[in-house]
């Protein structure tokens, strides 16, 4: 039986399910009208089984919803299809059906109670999102019943209007939820979606609703009246039912208060919700209504101090102030909640009839306020500040030709209600006219050119309100100074920036320094839009920041140096160079900051740096005072003061490519531009850092290069040439040399990788150990190569040979020392002094550039020996053999230095390990030590006495004079370049030996030389000398009285080098000075004829 009876109930309601559907369809498919007339028919229930009228349904449906709230069940199966249908019928002039059937059913309050509870429960507990959508589009529509229900007769909504808010407002918290997790980012900003945005402005219905003013008189009257005249037409129980349930209050006044404040308290209590809701609503504005935005900021601002200011007062001293807090947000969000839909066209419909209000009422309480100075102050600035947050919320909603018609019909009313809220003390209400003004007034031009000139004489008239009040340095002067700005970015006559610019000539120190100020802002806004100033304006801005470089007052200075960098390079950069010269210090401080910001604002732009490098090159064409102290040999300015400042440029720069390829190219196609030369040099490390592009660049043009003419050579050398044939010469000579002043302008290290290709190629896989036949260095496949070639080409200019030979001296001793070694012997052999000279400087420069790493090369000594053979050649003073000595002199004595110079885990057994590797031993003249070599071959009379004497000493052959005299110039030399760092071991080397081979040495012109030695040692070497200057003392007096007039002479120098020498040397001495004062004495006596003055 229990089965049968449940069987028998689910048919029952299966059965009751598909006649309320089909009910409810009947209903909601009906017209709206014809809906409302068949309510006002019921008289009695229908005996017919089947629902066939509107009567039939609404009956049914009625009974359904009854038995519904009894048994406390759900009431989706009525709501939902209503929920769907409002959606629907959205935007339908017939879609009300679901208004008339709550309308009708609010009437009857158990029902009211059970479907206003349904209706807020679904949209807590459904996730459907088509469904909250219609949910929410159906709950605005029952909020604002008064707009869609005025035509029809029941009024169940507004009789029970505030018990409906207090059921559905809970429901908010799940609106904010869907609100605050309905945003998508596109382009960095936040956007609604369909959903989100109903929601919010559900929130904002709702909300609005808690503001409304009800007079209970009236609701009661037209309740009553309403339900005595449809109770006859209820059915019985319907009427009983409204009847047990009416509880008609007494009409009074404090009892309206009552309600009103019971809504305004819970309007209160969601003000946290409010604040969140506008903080949703200011993401999703900022970027299509920024004027709108700019209102829901000051919104936002407001509801968070009232929150502060009111919301801790709990007790009950604090309970009337507290309702002053409830008062006033009750009374600004009834405006604020309906200008912050999202979608609402009755806005649009009465924009004009709120804009008038708005700006009566700021205009009045302006009027209020200088009447009343200071009564209220405060009252009457956030009374402002509420009417301006009005108008930015309505004219921030306007769409583009709703602005060209409200500034068209109204601009000039906005001006004259606006200008002089400029003059207000307080932030926040300069700010929004500000805002108001650039929106609404100066706006971008409209594309119809009627409005054009509509929009043009609305800003003219107002430009004569604004000027005035940059005549003080205020709020009001600030605000002032963006309004003019963005005027005059948008204006093309100019006419404004005249105006401003007037002011910076005759103005007052205010003034001029408000008139920087909107030159600063037009810069700045032009930098962010692609609205420009016309060329000519931006000359005539340049012109006078320019001139302020100068100027009296620092501020004006100042700004004007910053300003500077932010302009086409192209109007100021030659003009900052000028002034980079002036003899005005302030001037030339402020133009050198300016430039210098300005290459860091267009770090990557090659263009901007050609056009200051042809500056610099053109300095005469600038028009640079003649008076500057900056004019070197009276014809040229020097252009370090300018170049200097690359630097602190060159660390902003982020990629090099971009720029590197470029110069190195300007460089090739102005090759005889020195200012190229010094300003690559200041970026050198740069260079380095990108050198194989450098590196490639430079092969590509000399690939292209051809070789010297040998006929146009030979009239270079004999300078035979023609004035064309000059020309021609020297760009040719620039050209050759142009490549090697790049490669000079790299650090050494780029020479370093024995692997990089681009600079070695396959040099260094080539065997040079027989000879120099199958060394390739005439292709320019690698760097190395070009360097041996221009320096030893026989065809090339004095210049680029000296130069590529300096050069060689960079490339790594493992390939250059094997092939100078091999050309040097060849040219040895073939007496070619003019390559002998350029070998003998390339390895001078590998033994200052490298140190011990050529030293160390087998091929070093192979290189001595071809030094000794050229040594031991016959010469005469200033013949080209002479001359070629005179490098192989240097070249030993450079050897000295290095070897003496060397750390001490580098020592003569080291080197010598290295060499014998390759080598044997016989191979070397000079053996393991160059620096004994020399003293040995110098004084080879004293060898046998000496502890430098190797066991062959006595079998080496005596060498010729020449030579010997060779060798003590060699020491001569190497006491010139010695280091400080090597004079010690030098003089420990070199002093002890020498004193004691003059007192053995027969030979006069070699005692003469070695005096010369110890001399020129006393002299560079200074207080090193210290430990052997009694000894030098003796020897130069022991010189004095030798049988020549050299050695004599040599001992006066020798004897004059040490009293000259530093304090501590002449005390040491000072004890023989008596015996020197009588020797030189006697000598003078003796033999007039020596040039001897004694002090």
């Amino acid at each position: 039986m229990d089965e049968e009876a449940a069987i028998w109930k689910s048919d029952t309601d299966s059965m009751a399910s598909a006649l309320i559907g089909r009910a409810i369809g009947t209903l909601l498919t009906s017209r709206p009208r014809k809906l409302d007339e068949a309510i006002s028919r019921l008289d009695s229930p229908s005996k017919r089984g089947s629902i066939v009228s509107l009567e039939d349904s609404l009956w049914f449906l009625h009974r359904y919803i009854k038995e519904a709230a009894e048994k406390e069940e759900p009431l989706d199966e009525i709501l939902v299809p209503m929920i769907e249908h409002s959606l629907k019928c959205k935007d339908s002039k017939h879609g009300n059906q679901a208004m008339v059937l709550l309308n009708w059913l609010f009437q009857d309050e158990p029902l009211f109670e059970a479907l206003s509870r349904s209706l807020a429960d679904i949209i807590i507990r459904k996730e459907d999102r088509y469904i909250a959508l219609g949910w929410c589009t159906l709950v605005r529509s029952i909020v604002d019943y008064e707009i869609t229900m005025d035509q029809f007769s029941n009024n169940g909504i507004r009789e029970n209007y505030n018990a409906m808010l207090k059921i559905l407002c809970p429901c908010i918290s799940r609106l904010l939820f869907i609100v605050c997790n309905g945003s998508t980012l596109q382009d960095g900003f936040e956007l609604p979606t369909r959903l989100s945005v109903a929601a919010a402005d559900c929130i904002l219905d709702l909300t609005k609703a808690l503001t409304r003013k009800l007079s209970v008189s009236d609701a009661s009257s037209r309740r009553q009246k309403a339900f005595n005249s449809d109770a006859s037409n209820l059915p019985t129980t319907m009427a009983r039912a409204a009847i047990s349930g009416k509880k008609v209050k007494p009409s009074s006044k404090s009892a309206a208060f009552s309600n009103k404040l019971d809504m305004e308290l819970l309007l209160w209590d969601h003000i946290d919700k409010l604040i969140i809701l506008v903080q949703r609503l200011l993401a999703w504005n900022r970027k299509s209504r920024p004027l709108h935005a700019k209102g829901l900021e000051q919104v936002l601002k407001w509801l968070q101090e009232i929150k502060e200011h009111y919301g801790c007062y709990q007790d009950e001293a604090g309970t009337k102030f507290a309702k002053a807090g409830v008062l006033l947000l009750s009374s600004c969000w009834k405006h604020y909640s309906m200008l912050l839909h999202l979608e609402d066209r009755k806005i649009s419909q009465q924009y004009k009839d709120l804009m008038d209000q708005y700006l009566s009422a700021i205009q009045f309480y302006a009027d209020s306020k200088s009447k009343e100075h200071n009564k209220n102050a405060d009252t009457g600035i956030a009374t402002k500040k509420f009417f301006l947050n009005c108008l930015s919320l309505l004219l921030g909603r306007l769409d583009g030709k709703q602005i060209e018609r409200t500034v068209t019909e109204n601009g000039m009313q906005i001006s004259h209600a606006l200008v002089p809220q400029l003059c207000c003390t307080d932030e926040d209400v300069i700010d929004g006219v500000v805002c108001i003004f650039k929106t609404v007034i100066f706006k971008k031009k409209c594309s119809s050119s009627g409005s054009s000139l509509a929009d043009n004489r609305q800003m003219d008239s107002v430009l004569p309100l604004l000027l005035p009040l940059l005549d003080e340095r205020d709020g009001s002067a600030k605000a002032v100074v963006m309004l003019i700005a963005e005027y005059c970015s948008i204006n093309p006559d100019g006419r404004c920036l005249e105006e401003v610019l007037k002011r910076l000539v005759s103005g007052n120190a205010l003034q001029r320094r408000n008139a920087v100020d909107v030159i600063s802002e037009i810069i700045h806004l032009s930098s962010n839009s692609v609205t420009l100033l016309s060329h000519s304006m931006w000359q005539d801005v340049s012109k006078h920041l320019l001139e302020w470089l100068g100027d009296e007052d620092e501020m004006i200075s100042a700004q004007a140096s910053n300003l500077l960098p932010k302009i086409d390079p192209s109007l100021v950069l030659p003009a900052l160079v000028r002034l980079v010269y002036s003899s005005n210090k302030r001037v030339q401080s402020s133009a050198s900051d300016a430039m210098t910001a300005l290459l860091k604002n267009h770090y990557q732009n090659y263009e901007v740096l050609c056009m200051l490098l042809d500056c610099l090159s053109n300095l005469s064409s600038l028009d640079l005072p003649k008076t500057s102290g900056d004019i070197k040999g009276g014809s040229k300015l020097d252009t370090e003061r300018v170049l200097r400042l690359i630097p602190e440029w060159s660390r902003s720069v982020q990629d090099w490519n971009l720029l590197i390829g470029p110069l190195i190219d300007k460089m090739f196609a102005e090759s005889s531009n020195a200012t190229l030369v010094r300003f690559l040099s200041y970026i050198s490390k740069h260079l380095a850092e990108a050198a194989d592009m450098v590196f490639h660049r430079v092969l590509l043009h000399t690939k292209g290069q051809q070789e010297l003419d040998k006929s146009f050579y030979i009239k270079w050398e004999s300078k035979t040439y023609t004035d064309d044939d000059h020309l021609k010469l020297q760009h040719s000579l620039f050209d050759r040399l142009c490549p090697l002043l790049i490669i000079r302008l790299l650090p050494m290290r780029v020479f370093d990788d024995l692997n990089s290709s681009v600079v070695y190629g396959q040099l260094v896989h080539q065997d040079v150990v027989h000879g120099c036949g199958s060394i390739n260095i005439n292709d320019h496949e690698c760097v190395a190569s070009l360097l041996l070639n221009r320096a030893l080409y026989k065809i090339e200019f004095d210049d680029v040979r000296k130069l590529a030979s300096e050069l060689c001296g960079r490339i790594h001793p493992q390939v250059l020392l094997p092939v100078i070694s091999a050309h040097l012997e060849l040219a040895a052999d073939s007496l070619d002094i003019l390559k002998i000279k350029v070998c003998l400087f390339s390895v001078c420069t590998s033994l200052v550039a490298r140190g011990r790493d050529s030293l160390s090369q087998p091929a070093m000594l192979k290189i001595q020996n071809t030094i000794k053979t050229i040594l031991l050649w016959p010469s005469m003073d200033g013949d080209e053999v002479s001359k070629a000595q005179h490098g192989c002199i240097d070249c030993l004595a450079l050897m000295i230095c290095t070897e003496l110079q060397a750390p001490k885990s580098f020592n003569v057994s080291d080197k010598t390990s290295i060499i014998r590797k390759n080598f044997h031993p016989g191979h070397s003249v000079m053996g393991d030590s160059v620096v004994t070599y020399v003293i040995r071959q110098l004084s080879l009379d004293a060898a046998s006495t000496s502890t430098l004497c190797s066991d062959n000493c006595a079998s080496e052959p005596s060498a010729p004079l020449s030579f010997r005299l060779c060798m003590a110039n060699v020491l001569i030399s190497a006491c010139q370049k010695i280091t400080d760092s090597g004079k010690k071991a030098f003089a420990k080397r070199i002093l002890p030996y020498l004193i004691h081979s003059v007192q053995v040495i027969k030979d006069s012109e070699i005692r003469v030389a070695c005096v010369q030695v110890l001399f020129s040692a006393v002299y560079h070497l200074k207080s090193i000398a210290l430990p052997y200057s009694s000894e030098l003392l003796k020897l130069s007096l022991k010189s004095l009285e030798g049988n020549s007039e050299k050695e004599k002479m040599a001992g006066v120098k020798l004897m004059a080098s040490l009293m000259a020498s530093e304090e501590a040397v002449v005390e040491k001495i000072s004890a023989g000075l008596l015996e020197a004062r009588s020797v030189l004495l006697s000598i003078s006596m003796a033999d007039p004829s020596l040039e001897i003055t004694l002090g």
